[in-house]
């Protein structure tokens, strides 16, 4: 039986969002399995960063249940909770489809921002770092040992403290997914991490999220229109079209479902042999 069956890490239920008249998410559920890659997919358009942003606390539903399942047993309403506890009590993490690193700031520094929230609770909001108590100081050091690690894991080491707006853009992609695992997440979303990456660089960043899902513990939900990254990594596989979903299961079970063929090539159901003759599918 499947993770997302029998395990699952988050589950949606019912989700509906509305923005006045226009139905972006209509009636959706699914499970993301605890370990698993996730791929949100779907023509431009279809809702699916609506999702994330539903998932992640940037909007709050009109209807329907969004439970974050935690490791430790406890459960999480993310519909209820506003983005910053998302992040720090529910355990899930992000990062967008426009890069948003501080462009200013090392390589280093973006990695500790992400460590903001423990290090102040570490200092007692800031009296403890102000004093040099021991507690803070162990706190610092852990945290800049995580960011060091992870800068070494996606080849930046050497890089620590230069600006992250000096880099070229598939590194940026890549420091980004490492900001966003230094904050501990046991859930990481993903918006397009494959846009605009040249071959070498999506097969590092298949690796990367390969090393994060089997060596850190951390399932993942993306969203992804590289295919041949969908295809390579996913153990599930979620499509969407005009914010209803069309096809949920393995990747070789969406690939061949009529369904996700017709909203992908634009045609209907029943016209779906005829243009894949034509166009030599």
């Amino acid at each position: 039986m499947s993770s997302w069956t029998n395990n699952p890490i988050l589950t949606i239920e019912h989700l509906t969002m509305r923005f006045g008249g226009l139905v972006a998410i209509g009636d959706l559920s699914f499970n993301v399995g605890r370990g698993d890659i996730t791929a949100l997919i779907g023509p431009n358009g279809a809702g699916k960063t609506t999702v994330f942003n539903c998932v992640t606390g940037f909007y709050k539903p009109t209807e329907g249940r969004i439970v974050m399942h935690r490791a430790n047993k406890e459960e999480y309403l993310l519909e209820r909770m506003p983005d910053f506890k998302i992040s720090a009590k529910a355990k899930v993490a992000r990062t967008f489809q426009n890069i948003r690193l501080f462009g200013g700031m090392t390589l280093l520094e973006n990695l500790m921002v992400a460590q903001h929230n423990p290090l102040m609770v570490a200092s007692g909001f800031t009296i403890g770092g102000v004093l040099g108590l021991s507690s803070f100081h162990k706190a610092e050091k852990e945290a800049v040992d995580r960011a060091r690690f992870w800068l070494d894991r996606i080849g930046l080491l050497e890089r620590a403290d230069a600006p992250a707006a000096d880099l070229p853009y598939g590194d940026q992609r890549r420091l980004e997914i490492a900001r966003a695992m230094c904050s501990g997440p046991e859930l990481l979303c993903l918006d397009e991490p494959a846009a605009g990456l040249n071959p070498k660089e999506s097969s590092e960043l298949n690796a990367l999220l390969q090393y994060i899902r089997a060596e850190q513990g951390t399932s993942i939900l993306l969203i992804e229109h590289d295919m041949s990254v969908v295809m390579e990594i996913s153990d599930h596989v979620v499509v969407l079209d005009y914010g209803e979903k069309i096809s949920d299961g393995t990747p070789d079970e969406v690939k061949n479902d009529p369904k996700v063929i017709a909203a992908y090539l634009g045609v209907p159901d029943e016209e779906v042999d005829q243009v894949e003759q034509e166009v030599g599918l």
